[in-house]
Formats: structure tokens, sequence, C-alpha cells
């Protein structure tokens, strides 16, 4: 994994865990719903983020016979599983337990503790974000951040992202609606904010399950790096033209190509040399191209 993303990831992971800890003593006080929805929605980010480092450890493994191509995928399918995970344990709970609540209203503890954690959290999540902010600033360059979420191939910096914007957006929720009910004394409010907090997250972790489905059932590159590619192929004079090209990620560094070319050698040993060529410019120019299949033809 990137450094900076290991890095966003154990920020996040220390800021959730401690974050949980203090919402979850806050409840325990006051009784809120939607402080209940946020400490279950802290713990769901804390476990994804241990979900996100085991997803990354063991995409590192070497290839065997049965994974050929390596367990690069590994990243995106825990990715997708922190998605379904902010859905169930997140999303759902919080809705379940804010309409529980709005049905059958409750007397709100002492307020105050639920506001001073809710403060104390919104600093912490706000560190945790401007962490991820910070260290994706390099992976991002150019892009904006919805186009970063939508075409990034290192999965676990977009989560964060979205997964700490969630979190900032909720708190605010659970406060406003801690707010009211506690101005009106009626908790019908508080129960409000714990269903904007569900529906949030249920929001987010479609966007998430969305993304990484893309990501796991295999996106080709973007069109800057098979731009490299192409040029890389036509860079001498081994091809003539490229009949047809295919590529796919097999990770966030690790690229399958399947390139059909027209060759202009004639004899079978020129065109194998041809193509050790070709694949040693393309492993020049886009070094995450690891698997290469060249295959010579002519066009019909």
């Amino acid at each position: 994994m990137h450094e900076g993303g290991k890095k966003a990831i154990i920020a996040a992971f220390l800021a959730n865990l401690g974050i949980a800890i203090m919402k979850l003593i806050a409840f325990a006080a006051t009784g809120a719903a939607s402080l209940l929805a946020e400490s279950l929605h802290s713990l769901a980010d804390t476990g994804n983020q241990a979900l996100l480092l085991l997803g990354s450890r063991r995409a590192q493994k070497e290839p065997t016979p049965e994974h050929p191509f390596g367990f690069g995928p590994e990243r995106y399918f825990w990715s997708f599983v922190v998605a379904l995970v902010l859905f169930s344990l997140g999303g759902l709970f919080a809705l379940y337990e804010g309409i529980d609540k709005l049905r059958h209203p409750h007397e709100l503890g002492s307020p105050l503790w639920g506001f001073i954690v809710l403060g104390i959290a919104i600093v912490l999540e706000g560190f945790s974000l401007r962490t991820a902010i910070a260290e994706s600033r390099e992976a991002r360059g150019t892009m904006s951040y919805r186009q970063f979420i939508r075409e990034a191939k290192q999965p676990e910096l977009p989560v964060v992202i979205l997964e700490d914007t969630g979190a900032l957006l909720g708190l605010v929720f659970a406060l406003i609606g801690l707010s009211i009910a506690a101005l009106t004394d009626n908790a019908r409010f508080d129960a409000m904010g714990s269903i904007s907090v569900g529906i949030l997250l249920i929001c987010i972790a479609y966007i998430l399950a969305k993304e990484m489905k893309s990501l796991l059932i295999g996106e080709s590159v973007h069109v800057s790096v098979s731009d490299k590619i192409r040029a890389a192929i036509l860079d001498g004079d081994e091809a003539t033209s490229i009949i047809h090209m295919r590529t796919m990620h097999l990770g966030p560094s690790d690229i399958l190509l399947g390139v059909k070319i027209e060759c202009s050698a004639l004899t079978n040993v020129d065109i194998a040399r041809s193509i050790d060529v070709i694949e040693a410019r393309i492993r020049q120019a886009v070094p995450e191209a690891r698997t290469i299949y060249i295959e010579p033809d002519i066009v019909r």
C-alpha cells in the first residue's frame, strides 16, 4: 500500500476507536438514540479501517498455482466488504433505532454529556479527514474529489475520505437533533437525528459499493496510462499498428495487458525479438504493467 494510504487508515482507526468509546459513554449517560446510532457508526468505521489494512496485507501475497495473477483484487474485495458493513451495521441500525425512538419517545438524560462528546468527536473526525485529504493530494493530482472517488484505482484513500466526510455530517445531524430535543424537551427530534444519520450512511455505502464493484469485476486503465502504453508499442519500427488492446487492473499497481499488433518482422525469430523489445519499452513507460501478453497478427 502507498504510505499515504496506510497513514490515513491508521489515523482514521485511532480517531474512530476513541470516538466510539466516548459516544458509548455519552449514550449511557443520556440515552439519546442519535448517540447510540453514532456509536455504532464509529464502531463500524473502526472495524472498516482494520478490514482495509487486512486487505492491503493479503494483497501482497505471492502468486500461487491456484491464483497465478496474484492477490491484488483482495484490496477491492475488502473495500467492498467495508461498504456492506457500513450499510448493515451503520445505516440500517441507525434507521431502526431512530424509527423505534420516534414511535416510542423516551426522556433524555443529561444532554450536556452528548454535547461534550459530539464536540470532541467533530474535532477528532476533522483531524482524520484532514489527514486523508493531505495524503490523497499526490494521488488526486488535478482531479476533483468526485473524479478521484470515481477513478482512483487505490481504494483505501477514497474509502477513508468518504467515511470521514459521512462521519462529520452524521455528527452534525446528531448534534442538531440533540440540540432541538433539549430545547423543546421533545425526544422525537433526537430520533429524527438518528434517522438522518442512517440515511446518510446508506447513501455513502451505496456509493462505495458501486465504485468497489466496478474495480472488483475489472476496470481498464486510465486513458492517460493507455496512451503511454500505445506510444511505447509504436515508438519503434517493430510494430506497424495496434489491432486491438485490452487492459485490466488486478490491483492499484498491477496491470494486466493483452495486445494484438501487426509486426513488420517476417521470420519467427525476428517477431519474437520484436515482441521482447516492445515489452521492455512498455515496462519502462508503465512499470505497473506486470503481466503482458503480445500477439502478432495481420489486419484483416
